[in-house]
């Protein structure tokens, strides 16, 4: 390997994250190459509080393991990413004291790597292996993503993702479209799925890319009816028993919106087959509606329609309309 006339400390630190299915050449000339300039050598594994996701799918195990698969010998310690790069700084150097509490350090890292965050008490030094390969972490897993491997260690490591993550509430949004008609009766826009029989709200899951849950709603329902609406105000939130959810640890949680229809033409789009005006003054049965929706539609009435003070359940039995509005 090269000299490396820069450095002339006791201890190489050589600060990354690896997050790729395997080593490949420029990695490990990396990592040989910091080794050879330095009697003593630490890696230090920048570690997500997030578990796997697209940009760190590896847990620190999993990465350490493949690691030391090449070099058993080599030190490797975590380091958890914090929101403040300075109370991050101190932590890496309280890891690097941790093992080596006496010597000079230097501090290595790679193309993009944590340098520009760097505040704290050792020089840092950039370092590229000649025969670096013009290859990003994030091509290479997008690469390994498109691969089904017929190996039972495969198999095993997908199970392992999906057990070792946290439980996540899946965030929705249903919205109550409603209008006033002739006489001030209120109606409210319902939808049928292809393959159901009874009517929900309009809704769906919040998109990462929206700004707000108003901003799905507004989404939402432009995607499932193509019309304008007011500002979604907010009317409640509930833990959905939807079927596909009813076994996994995962579930959906939805928050429900009021708002009034503005204008345009309702035209079912995107998963919906049907949509339906209903009046809420006594003309709307609460049996049409799917089970996972009517605690919403309840939720609703109670506080759109004023009638006799009765709880819902007791009051008397809700018609259909005659003719599709």
């Amino acid at each position: 390997m090269d000299d490396n006339p820069k450095s002339r400390t006791d201890i190489g630190v050589l600060v990354g994250r690896f997050q790729v299915p395997d080593l490949h050449e420029g990695h490990r000339e990396l990592i040989e190459k910091v080794a050879a300039w330095h009697k003593k050598f630490l890696l230090v594994l920048g570690c997500s509080p997030i578990l796997v996701t697209r940009r760190n799918p590896l847990d620190f195990q999993a990465r350490k393991l493949m690691i030391n698969a090449y070099y058993p010998e080599l030190p490797i310690v975590p380091l958890m990413d914090c929101a403040d790069d300075e109370e991050w700084s101190k932590e890496l150097d309280r890891r690097v004291r941790e093992i080596f509490p006496v010597g000079s350090v230097t501090l290595y890292g790679g193309r993009d790597s944590f340098i520009p965050y760097y505040h704290g008490q050792f020089p840092c030094q950039e370092v590229e292996p000649s025969s670096y390969r013009v290859c990003s972490g994030s091509s290479e897993r997008k690469s390994a993503s498109l691969e089904v491997r017929s190996s039972t260690d495969w198999r095993a490591g997908v199970v392992y993702a999906a057990y070792n993550r946290y439980a996540q509430a899946l965030p929705t949004v249903d919205v109550a479209v409603t209008r006033t008609v002739e006489g001030g009766d209120i109606e409210i826009l319902l939808a049928r799925k292809p393959g159901e029989k009874g009517y929900r709200l309009i809704g769906g899951f919040v998109d990462p890319t929206d700004a707000s849950l108003e901003a799905a709603a507004r989404r939402e329902v432009m995607e499932e009816a193509h019309i304008e609406i007011s500002a979604p105000a907010y009317a409640g939130s509930f833990l959905v028993g939807d079927w596909r959810y009813r076994h996994e640890v995962d579930k959906m949680v939805t928050t429900l919106f009021v708002a009034e229809y503005m204008y345009g033409a309702i035209q079912p789009d995107d998963d919906i087959e049907e949509l339906r005006w209903f009046r809420l003054n006594g003309t709307l049965e609460i049996g049409q509606i799917v089970d996972v929706h009517r605690p919403l539609l309840l939720r609703l009435l109670d506080r759109v329609v004023k009638r006799d003070g009765k709880p819902l359940e007791e009051r008397a039995t809700y018609e259909l309309p005659a003719q599709n509005r």
